[in-house]
């Protein structure tokens, strides 16, 4: 694992370890925009994850994940402000997410 000050230090440094797409959360999976590419908590794994948290402002916490998929051989990040599990996302995808929360 590596440390970052920053959640803009942890995409760089993500980005230039081949982490390249972007990923956002959907009902039941994650979805990469620039492929037009759902996958499904089965298809994508984990492989880091880094905490930030606002100094003063607790809306500026983030997750930021660390994504890799066997589905056309992807890496990409994901993105997730504390408290999104209040959105409406299958338990699967959030049994994904939540077993890195901890």
């Amino acid at each position: 694992m590596y440390i970052y000050d920053t959640l803009t230090a942890a995409v760089e440094d993500l980005d230039k370890r081949g982490y390249e797409y972007d990923f956002n959360l959907a009902e039941d999976c994650i979805v990469c925009k620039s492929l037009d590419l759902q996958l499904m908590p089965e298809e994508f794994e984990i492989e880091e994850f880094y905490r930030f948290e606002g100094m003063t402002d607790p809306g500026d916490s983030a997750v930021i994940y660390a994504i890799s998929s066997p589905v056309g051989n992807l890496k990409g990040v994901l993105i997730d402000a504390y408290g999104a599990y209040s959105e409406n996302i299958s338990p699967e995808l959030l049994n994904k997410l939540k077993m890195h929360q901890d």
